[in-house]
């Protein structure tokens, strides 16, 4: 906000403007300052904003059912949501790891090459305690996991990178899978420290812990895809295209479902004291004419008037008009 003019400066500036001392046409023509960006050459943004959109909505539908998931596993309330979806250097994100650290470095097939999965100690130490019948506490002190512990946290792991094909099926049928867990940042080195990645950071919580889960995705992983992780790519693949196989799959299963249909004869209205005093012979009158077309039913829905007769020695209706909804019409 620009500063605030006195009241002198006010009667000042009228001033000047009745002298002529200041050009009121120059001061309505001076051209503006073009805006300038920034530019790294060192650092190329190869995630476009709309592809880091796509990666937000592909990680929301993952944290919902990591959330189910390890609510029903562990037994306890769980809560994952996305916090931040980024592109930055790999070696920013390899240097803001502490160890020891659960690092998986997992198989992206069928694409080539290997993303990150990263569990905070205190969130693998809570899932630790939890599986072996503690409350899901933290450990007081940080130390390096056992080989006990990280058995159970890759038996997590793996069972966790398995709920990833669902949201990305609508990109790409991917089979993740677990090829080792590292403890020590130096040696999860997949690419080249100053290649781009998509970090994904969702926020956990596991009872009263709370920790953070990333995802780093290396750009020459995604990039044979790169062009489906755009939203109008992934809405416009949010329904998939029916085929005619699966079009005559689906109208062969309705040829052969069974439906009722039934003749309504008439309708009428009794007390119920006359309802209970019903005895064989006794006669309802009802709400349909003789002559007049009786109501057929298709489940419970209005198709056709008919009128009753016999065909070979059958009770029978024939139908004399089809009744069509609104959408047919």
């Amino acid at each position: 906000m620009g500063d605030i003019l006195s009241q002198n400066e006010i009667d000042e500036l009228l001033k000047a403007l009745n002298t002529g001392e200041i050009d009121v046409q120059h001061m309505t023509t001076t051209p503006e300052e073009k805006k300038i960006r920034n530019h790294d050459f060192r650092r190329p943004s190869k995630f476009a904003k709309d592809h880091m959109k796509t990666l937000n909505i592909i990680h929301d539908n993952y944290a919902r059912l990591l959330t189910n998931f390890l609510s029903g596993y562990l037994r306890t309330l769980v809560q994952v949501a996305v916090i931040s979806v980024e592109a930055i250097a790999y070696y920013e994100f390899n240097n803001s790891i502490s160890n020891p650290a659960v690092l998986a470095i997992v198989d992206f097939s069928p694409l080539s090459g290997s993303i990150i999965f990263e569990m905070a100690p205190p969130i693998a130490y809570a899932l630790i305690d939890r599986i072996l019948g503690g409350k899901g506490s933290p450990m007081e002190k940080i130390r390096e996991f056992t080989e006990v512990e990280l058995a159970i946290i890759e038996r997590i792991i793996i069972q966790v990178l398995n709920l990833m094909r669902e949201p990305w099926e609508n990109v790409i049928a991917i089979r993740p899978r677990l090829e080792k867990i590292e403890t020590n940042a130096q040696f999860a080195q997949i690419i080249s420290a100053n290649e781009m990645v998509a970090l994904i950071t969702l926020g956990a919580k596991i009872g009263d812990v709370e920790g953070m889960i990333n995802i780093c995705i290396p750009h020459m992983v995604v990039e044979p895809i790169v062009s489906k992780l755009s939203t109008k790519f992934w809405f416009s693949n949010s329904e998939k295209e029916k085929t005619n196989e699966s079009k005559d799959t689906i109208e062969l299963k309705i040829e052969n479902t069974k439906v009722p249909v039934r003749a309504v004869l008439g309708r009428s209205t009794i007390l119920v004291n006359d309802f209970l005093e019903l005895q064989p012979g006794d006669v309802i009158p009802l709400d349909s004419s003789v002559s007049g077309n009786l109501e057929i039913l298709v489940g419970d829905l209005l198709k056709f008037y008919g009128t009753p007769g016999v065909k070979k020695n059958r009770v029978a209706i024939k139908v004399n008009e089809v009744v069509r909804g609104e959408e047919e019409e």
